[in-house]
């Protein structure tokens, strides 16, 4: 019997219907293979995963694969998104095993969770074959199989969070800078060869890099990346936001799926950089960043969905691509015309089938022109058949998404991306929080039984101290000062940073431990820049030790392999630049007083990674930096402190930029 049916993850719900007696990951899973004696096929995707759905259609809704599942194995299946710790240990076992990971992936593992064989997609033959091999294995040489699966955990079990710390000083930047410059695309931008993923972490380690250092080659590479996947096919130019990556070194042709965490995270970068620069481009690809979060993925609790799915009805970037003709049809025969120019859509294609996907490489002359070009097209788009989206909220990604939008709401004074991520963090409080402790996902309201993970934990301070700096309330303060002792208590590893999960949760063969960032922050990284932000605003030392520990326990790899630690290597900017406090106090609330106003407006242009900024009336509850900070001769005033010793407060802006440079 297929048991998929009250699971809280669309992609279980997507196989709910399979002929396949799935189970959920689960002890009940597991005893059932103990009872019956029989091997666990683990299956492990996602929603909005391509060739997830591929071996779906081909062996998950087939018989003849059914049949053979049912009569020889337990079947469980996992969303990587909603179970990141069963996904991390197995992916471990796979690239051991094949050299290689990706999703789906496919794993045999004995009824005490060990596995024997790993891999990724299998067409339907070769899965059946696969079936009747492991078959075959464990009916008469099941001896070799235990065995192997044996080996195969000790070999993960050694090497697991086997690293030596080494403090990330000015030096160590410098060298991780270098090593990315050598990895830079100088024709295309980006990092490496095809496929392109977009380097978010990276580009916001090269903008605080530039900020601390004056290193005008950092901004340079930003600059690059950030235009050319702008302008490219991986960015929407009618509906705003990125899809997942590019399966080009140029960033044509993406593979279309949208996820949140890539969105959030590119917001905040194109933010920033517009705030370094002043990028026209960057500013209008934040809003319509912003304008496609809360447009296409927030759910009605006020919390954002994970993703837009790749495929539309089976076919991949059916919504998305465009051909001469169509254009025609939509706009007339000149405009048409006109806008294949503007938008790169050739007889040829760029796609497939003669489609091509649409590319903006230089601004139009007319601009009203091409706004109503863009407005006709994006509601003939809306139109077509549309990608399912996953409307599970995913604590973490949540967590970054608030980050973004807290920020671009005052730095562009947008209300309406504020008060989205007040919602979402009132959302999170509200129903992600359970005794105490953070649930990983929820969906309509509905919070699932998996338990927060560190990236959870980390992400989610980030958002609500980047809401405590934008709004000046002390309840997101307070709720990460919470979690973050959570985490301490949990998850710290007794030698500096952090394990992936809790000491109390459920124990897998290993406890993974990833030093590594990845499509969004680590565990390790995002606890530490959350622990670096709160110590700042808090002045509190333990915080502040515990950042740097975990910062020194991912340094080799972030020096030796910069791709892969970007976010570790920005917080490791914001700790050799900061703490740089700034408390600014008015008569009145900050909203209300205009010479306040002018001072926060200020200090938020600063483009210091060490910077913290608190604002409020004098010795407001629950705010430590605005603590014994009176008015001057009863006006605003901004405190400046760096590394907890403060000049003169100052009442004019002038005076503060130039205390802040």
């Amino acid at each position: 019997m297929n048991r998929l049916g009250s699971a809280t993850s669309p992609y279980l719900l997507q196989h709910a219907d399979n002929p396949v007696d799935w189970q959920e990951w689960g002890d009940e899973a597991f005893a059932e293979a103990r009872r019956r004696d029989v091997p666990i096929l683990l299956s492990v995707g996602y929603s909005a995963c391509h060739w997830c759905h591929v071996m779906a259609h081909e062996s998950f809704e087939d018989s003849l694969v059914a049949e053979a599942l049912n009569r020889d194995f337990v079947s469980i299946k996992v969303d990587r998104e909603e179970r990141p710790d069963v996904d991390a240990i197995y992916m471990s076992a796979t690239t051991a095993m094949t050299g290689q990971g990706g999703w789906p992936m496919t794993c045999l593992l004995t009824p005490s969770s060990e596995p024997f064989f790993a891999g990724t997609y299998l067409p339907k033959q070769g899965f059946l074959q696969l079936l009747a091999a492991a078959t075959e294995a464990w009916t008469n040489r099941r001896a070799e199989v235990v065995e192997a699966g044996g080996r195969i955990v000790a070999a993960l079990q050694t090497v697991a969070g086997n690293f030596s710390a080494a403090p990330l000083g000015s030096s160590e930047l410098e060298q991780a800078e270098f090593n990315l410059a050598r990895q830079y695309d100088s024709r295309h931008g980006g990092f490496g060869n095809s496929p392109k993923f977009p380097p978010s972490m990276v580009l916001e380690f090269l903008l605080r890099h530039h900020a601390r250092t004056g290193e005008s080659r950092s901004v340079d590479m930003v600059a690059g990346t950030c235009e050319a996947m702008a302008r490219g096919g991986m960015y929407d130019q009618l509906g705003g936001g990125f899809a997942r990556y590019s399966v080009d070194a140029g960033w044509v042709v993406p593979h279309f799926e949208k996820m949140l965490y890539d969105n959030a995270q590119l917001l905040r970068v194109y933010l920033h950089w517009w705030r370094a620069d002043g990028s026209a481009l960057a500013a209008r690809v934040v809003r319509e960043t912003a304008e496609f979060l809360l447009r296409d993925l927030r759910t009605s609790d006020g919390g954002f969905a994970s993703a837009l799915d790749a495929d539309t009805d089976g076919v991949e970037g059916l919504t998305y691509a465009w051909t001469p003709a169509q254009l025609v049809e939509v706009l007339g025969a000149v405009d048409g015309v006109e806008a294949g120019h503007a938008l790169t859509v050739t007889q040829r294609g760029t796609f497939e089938h003669g489609t091509s996907v649409l590319q903006l490489l230089a601004d139009p002359a007319d601009p009203a022109w091409f706004a109503s070009v863009r407005e006709r097209l994006f509601a003939a788009r809306s139109g077509r058949p549309q990608p399912a989206r996953d409307d599970k909220v995913i604590a973490a990604w949540n967590g970054l998404a608030i980050a973004g939008l807290a920020e671009a709401g005052v730095l562009l004074d947008e209300p309406r991306y504020l008060t989205a991520a007040i919602e979402c963090a009132e959302f999170l409080v509200r129903a992600h929080i359970v005794d105490g402790r953070l649930r990983r996902s929820s969906r309509r309201g509905i919070v699932s039984s998996a338990v927060g993970v560190a990236e959870d934990y980390g992400d989610v301070c980030e958002g609500l101290l980047a809401l405590h700096q934008a709004t000046g309330e002390s309840r997101w303060l307070s709720v990460s000062g919470d979690l973050l002792e959570v985490a301490l208590r949990h998850f710290a590893h007794p030698e500096g940073g952090f394990f992936d999960t809790a000491d109390d949760a459920e124990a897998l063969f290993t406890r993974p431990r990833d030093p590594s960032d990845n499509a969004a922050p680590g565990g390790q990284s995002a606890l530490a820049g959350a622990l670096l932000t709160f110590a700042a605003l808090t002045g509190s030392t333990r915080h502040r030790e515990a950042a740097d520990t975990a910062l020194a326990s991912a340094g080799q790899l972030a020096v030796r392999e910069p791709r892969f630690a970007g976010w570790t290597l920005a917080v490791a900017e914001a700790a050799l630049a900061g703490p740089l406090q700034v408390a600014i106090v008015s008569a009145d609330e900050p909203g209300v007083d205009r010479a306040a106003l002018e001072l926060v407006a200020a200090a938020r242009r600063s483009t210091s990674p060490g910077l913290v900024l608190v604002t409020g009336t004098p010795d407001a509850s629950g705010v430590p930096l605005l603590a014994d900070r009176p008015l001057v001769s009863g006006r605003a005033a901004a405190y400046v402190c760096r590394g907890f010793v403060c000049d003169r407060p100052v009442t004019d802006v002038e005076s503060l930029v130039a205390a802040l440079r």
